[in-house]
């Protein structure tokens, strides 16, 4: 999907009206990244695998667009769950 699909963009902007929901917002994004990942090409890549499947499991398919009111439902019930250190 291109980046201006539009249920991309409801989900960015259903986030960033909501002030308290960004830092939830950052430490998933930030998780989800690898470690060291600025170390070599394509490294952003490695989680793609995972968030196909959690994609396809979700919603039937691995090109789908989790709607706006999901992202903020996940954002909110990641809130609640303690910190844990890696």
């Amino acid at each position: 999907m291109s980046s201006s699909d539009p249920a991309r963009r409801q989900a960015a902007i259903a986030v960033a009206v909501r002030p308290d929901l960004w830092p939830s917002a950052a430490r998933a994004a930030r998780r989800h990244l690898p470690s060291r990942w600025w170390r070599g090409p394509g490294a952003l890549r490695s989680a793609e695998p995972w968030l196909r499947f959690r994609l396809e499991t979700a919603y039937g398919t691995e090109r789908g667009t989790p709607p706006a009111g999901d992202l903020v439902t996940w954002l909110r019930w990641l809130r609640t769950w303690p910190r844990v250190r890696r």
